[in-house]
């Protein structure tokens, strides 16, 4: 790793930086802020505010880029699962937020579909609720919906991501609740881009809905977006940083620092400005100078995908026929993390390598092209 791209603060630490291939993922960091994000995060460590009234304003900017009636800034979508989950069982009621995480007298089930369980739905239980699922891996039906929902159900929890299920769907999902009169919650962490993604589950009918401040709109990891009904999101505000209460809420642990709120809110600003068309475009690009370079490697078929409900963006994908005489998938990757630079792909448990360009920066596709075929083909070896 050259010393111009190893930033001297990690240089010291002894943490080398990567090359980012597998998306807006936590586990390497989120998204690159642009430098104005990161500009208006420093004027804003330079002053003292009142918190409370940040969160307000904030949440204004929120609500607007949503379509939504009201919004909060919180500590990454995980923190706005918590908050949702928190708010449908205690309303507005300060007794109740003071009680969690004990439910005793709430109603406290939520509602989830078995094919979008997965490792983040423990935020929804967090708070004290109970996870009530319905359905199978595959499939759900309207009658267990219908047959889930019942007298102590706080909500109806649906899950939006890549390759997970969407089950009957979320305007079916919402109908059933609604007709119960049971609020339904969304988990968007990755939705966006598209931008339209923003406005689109408010649009459906949802009562809240969490997206990640850190992925596609570009501010800091620490950060998610909540936006929804103002019963609801006002509900979700108790139960976070309520410096003015006297009480404290499920959410005291999930403070988001007024650097952080700025830096989101601007963000979200220049997320919403900016042209999406130009932004497909550099990453379409990348995708075919990948796709090009490799799709002369015998029993290799590269395909360059971009169905929004499995990938984000267009993305070459790698699909190894029986008769591929090369590494293992597992092999690849492995080869691929430990090289210098260490470089990190898609693909998680499926028979595929998919390389995602949303993070990719301007000259790394070259070093991504180059090293896979050293790998795959032995060239350079």
């Amino acid at each position: 790793m050259s010393n111009a791209v190893w930033p001297e603060v990690y240089k010291k630490l002894g943490v080398a930086p990567v090359i980012n291939a597998q998306s807006w993922v936590t586990v390497l960091g989120g998204s690159i802020m642009r430098p104005e994000v990161l500009r208006a995060m420093d004027d804003a460590a330079r002053v003292f505010v009142d918190m409370t009234e940040l969160n307000r304003a904030a949440g204004e900017v929120v609500a607007r880029a949503c379509g939504a009636e009201q919004g909060l800034v919180t500590s990454g979508c995980s923190a706005a699962q918590v908050l949702m989950a928190a708010a449908c069982m205690t309303g507005q009621s300060e007794d109740n937020v003071e009680k969690l995480p004990d439910t005793d007298g709430m109603k406290d089930e939520i509602v989830l579909f078995q094919g979008q369980r997965n490792r983040y739905d423990k935020a929804f239980i967090t708070s004290g609720a109970k996870l009530v699922v319905y359905g199978s891996e595959g499939q759900g039906t309207v009658q267990e919906l219908e047959m889930a929902i019942n007298g102590n159900t706080a909500c109806v929890a649906f899950v939006i991501g890549p390759f997970m299920s969407r089950g009957i769907g979320l305007e079916e999902t919402i109908r059933v609740a609604h007709e119960r009169g049971v609020p339904v919650i969304v988990d968007a962490a990755a939705e966006v881009p598209p931008r339209a993604n923003l406005a689109r589950f408010h649009q459906m009918g949802a009562d809240m809905v969490a997206f990640s401040g850190g992925k596609g709109i570009g501010g800091p990891q620490g950060t998610g977006l909540l936006a929804g009904k103002a019963k609801y999101v006002e509900a979700a505000f108790m139960n976070s940083l309520n410096l003015h209460s006297a009480i404290a809420g499920i959410g005291r642990p999930m403070k988001v620092s007024k650097e952080n709120i700025v830096g989101l809110v601007t963000a979200i600003e220049m997320f919403t400005d900016s042209d999406e068309a130009t932004e497909w475009k550099g990453w379409q690009s990348k995708a075919e100078y990948v796709a090009r370079r490799l799709r002369d490697i015998a029993g290799l078929y590269v395909e360059i995908e971009d169905d929004p409900s499995e990938r984000q963006g267009p993305q070459p994908v790698l699909y190894f026929s029986d008769d591929f005489d090369g590494p293992s998938i597992v092999d690849v990757k492995q080869q691929l993390e430990s090289g210098d630079p260490r470089i990190f792909v898609g693909g998680g448990d499926r028979a595929e390598i998919n390389i995602v360009m949303v993070n990719v920066q301007d000259g790394e596709e070259v070093i991504i092209a180059d090293r896979l075929r050293e790998i795959l083909a032995g060239e350079g070896q």
